[in-house]
């Protein structure tokens, strides 16, 4: 299954002709001898100039100084002001500060400095052959046009071989899945080698356990979680599908693995990346979600796609004005899908998953729903050494014995006179005290009753 998902992202056309294995939307809208990067980096893209609905740039400066201000002070920011953190994730993080942000929101920052030599033996390490040889053959295809994976001996190249050849020796047990190349890739475009390996960890192990290793498990799973999601909000279009027989194995490995960074214009890739890396993996599902709706949501749509191919090829052919960054996101996050409704609904595909299933079986458990939960356990776990805030520690005692209750003396009958004498120490000579209730006012006024 692992080999057919993984093949699946690399078309037919692909292995003939390198010009056309591209790595998003964005790198068709140049011809090859126009060789002008634009503010992305890709040769010949048309993203030189801000598109419409772009922010001003008095508005960017501002967003940047309030990232500035956030990141200074992190971990205060986590722990009171996420909300903050979230909003402005969703607004779009300025791209000069992607490369601060990122590993901060997964967590990046702290895996580099609890293993600081860790990447560095891992590079200067040999790689397994097997693994060394696949990666080698997948460089070229993972965004050809843009200026940093031009040249096979370029550093874009280069670099990318080590991150990916760095993970199979981290985790020699899931070792190295096509997917990966093309997120490690975006990594790439804005963090050094180092950073980006720790984000891909991230990403593999927090954000997406069980979707690079060789069974797959968590890609199933989620497979049959958008069925139910669709089934839920967006029938007619399910119904569809069904009836096309298209599966959601044929369409969403490819957005999910890869982040969406093959699917979608470069600028609608990063902003969906700013959210997954604040919200998790409930903002995969949303996108997803949105897209299908926007390919087969009118009875003119589905009409148009009777068959199979055609229902993919209207899944895969959206036009990039509907999917322009502002429109399309403002879309997203108004899907009516919380964090809750998710959970809910993988504890129901959990349940009904066939025993039989080959591999191991999906552990969601395992997945963090973003910044926030992956700061708090952090946190937990002790990774901020001297700077982590003391945890209350929580000690039970067993309930003490109840006391008797105080029995008032009895005083009737006797004379208040007689219970001090009976009740007081031996007497030590003190100047005398005019206070009421000293012994010869007492005895003086109980005396004159007597």
């Amino acid at each position: 299954m692992a080999q057919a998902l993984g093949e699946d992202l690399v078309q037919p056309g692909e292995l003939q002709d390198d010009s056309s294995s591209l790595g998003s939307d964005s790198e068709l809208s140049g011809p090859g001898p126009y060789r002008q990067a634009d503010r992305y980096g890709f040769i010949g893209g048309s993203s030189a100039e801000p598109g419409p609905g772009h922010p001003p740039a008095d508005l960017i400066r501002q967003r940047e100084m309030k990232w500035v201000e956030m990141t200074s002070h992190w971990e205060k920011t986590m722990s009171r002001r996420y909300k903050k953190v979230k909003m402005q994730c969703r607004k779009g993080i300025p791209s000069a500060l992607r490369a601060r942000c990122w590993p901060l929101l997964c967590g990046a920052h702290v895996c580099q400095q609890n293993s600081r030599d860790t990447y560095q033996e891992l590079a200067e390490a040999p790689g397994d052959p097997q693994w060394m040889e696949t990666i080698s053959r997948d460089l070229h295809r993972q965004f050809p046009l843009h200026e940093m994976f031009v040249s096979p001996q370029g550093h874009g190249q280069q670099g990318l071989l080590q991150v990916l050849k760095a993970y199979t020796l981290y985790r020699p047990e899931q070792g190295y899945c096509q997917a990966q190349g093309p997120v490690a890739a975006v990594l790439l475009m804005y963090l050094p080698p180092e950073e980006a390996f720790w984000c891909l960890v991230q990403i593999c192990e927090v954000y997406l356990p069980g979707y690079y290793g060789p069974h797959m498990e968590g890609v199933r799973l989620d497979a049959e979680v958008f069925t139910a999601l669709l089934r839920r909000l967006l029938p007619r279009v399910h119904k569809h599908l069904q009836q096309a027989g298209v599966g959601p194995l044929l369409y969403l490995p490819e957005w999910f693995l890869c982040l969406f960074a093959r699917s979608l214009p470069f600028p609608t890739v990063l902003r969906v990346w700013d959210a997954f890396l604040s919200e998790g993996v409930k903002v995969l599902f949303r996108v997803g979600l949105t897209l299908v709706r926007l390919a087969l949501g009118t009875t003119e749509q589905r009409l148009a796609c009777p068959g199979l191919l055609e229902t993919l090829g209207a899944l895969r052919a959206i036009p990039p004005t509907q999917l322009q960054e502002e429109v399309f996101m403002s879309q997203v996050h108004s899907v009516a899908l919380s964090e809750q409704d998710l959970q809910r609904e993988i504890k129901a595909q959990l349940v009904q998953l066939p025993a039989s299933a080959s591999g191991p079986p999906p552990r969601p458990q395992a997945r963090l729903p973003g910044a926030q939960a992956i700061f708090e356990a952090q946190q937990l776990a002790g990774t901020w050494g001297a700077t982590r805030p003391e945890v209350p520690r929580i000690v039970v005692q067993p309930p003490e014995e109840p006391r008797p209750p105080r029995r008032k003396p009895q005083t009737r009958g006797k004379t208040f006179h007689g219970l001090l004498t009976r009740s007081r120490a031996p007497r030590i000579e003190s100047p005398a005290r005019s206070h009421r209730g000293s012994t010869s006012s007492l005895d003086t006024r109980f005396r004159s009753h007597f």
